[in-house]
């Protein structure tokens, strides 16, 4: 269990979530002192927007299955609309450190007439939603189990090539990279912008011999729904395949998504 940010509530929502997550049967927390001197050892200095490889070293040496870092926040706001008020939320992430994905994020908000009250809310909530956050991770530790299963099971399938780095690499080696009929942007959600969240997200993506979308995975995670929004405008390309010396050829590139909030 990882820290919230450098605030007051940050400290008290990972302090509150920390201990309900202790009390699950089947859940051992590494000491927190531990756990952050391991994060602070690996230059970690609180992402929330990471590859699987980078993901995958912080989670290896704190020496765990599964880690939750985040931020919150008792914010003062103001509304034409309504008298000032006070919100309080915590953004949740838990990372998988086997494979380095982002299994799941949370962004409880509450608002309040006092920044006691908003903040109480919010560490209520936290309370309760520990189990919940248990059986997300159980599930996840079950899913990878079973993912291995499958990879084993596949192992005689053709490997796809990976997308040279650039097209001039591309044409030495007799090959044409697939290639968008038209390009796509991702809409920013509105899950972002409730959390002013900027970006980058990369996705690789297998592209088959008809230049359509065969699969794809997140490789840098960002959460807020950007992750998503990602996905969901790949699923909708089709391109011209890649081709090798005038034949298609299945191949997987890395698409890149720089999410900023919108201009107001």
């Amino acid at each position: 269990m990882l820290d919230f940010g450098e605030t007051e509530t940050g400290r008290r929502a990972a302090a509150k979530l920390a201990h309900a997550l202790s009390s699950s049967n089947d859940l051992l927390i590494v000491a927190r002192d531990e756990s952050r001197a391991a994060a602070r050892g690996t230059g970690y200095a609180g992402s929330l927007n990471m590859t699987l490889q980078e993901a995958r070293d912080l989670g290896a040496a704190i020496g765990c299955d599964f880690y939750i870092t985040g931020d919150a926040q008792t914010l003062r706001r103001s509304s034409s609309a309504r008298p000032v008020y006070y919100e309080a939320y915590a953004s949740i992430f838990i990372v998988s450190t086997h494979t380095g994905r982002l299994v799941i994020w949370e962004r409880p908000s509450f608002e309040a007439a006092s920044p006691e009250e908003a903040e109480k809310s919010l560490l209520n909530d936290l309370s309760q939603r520990a189990a919940l956050d248990a059986d997300v991770m159980r599930k996840a530790q079950e899913a990878e189990r079973n993912e291995r299963a499958q990879l084993r099971a596949r192992a005689a399938t053709p490997v796809i090539e990976d997308a040279p780095d650039d097209e001039a690499t591309a044409a030495r080696e007799g090959l044409r990279l697939p290639q968008p009929f038209r390009r796509l942007r991702p809409s920013y959600p509105e899950t972002a912008a409730r959390a002013d969240a900027e970006a980058t997200v990369d996705v690789q993506v297998e592209i088959d011999e008809d230049g359509e979308v065969s699969r794809t995975e997140v490789v840098r995670w960002a959460g807020f729904g950007l992750d998503e929004a990602a996905v969901t405008t790949i699923r909708q390309l089709h391109f011209r395949p890649a081709m090798r010396d005038g034949v298609p050829i299945p191949m997987r590139v890395l698409l890149r998504y720089n999410f900023r909030k919108p201009p107001k």
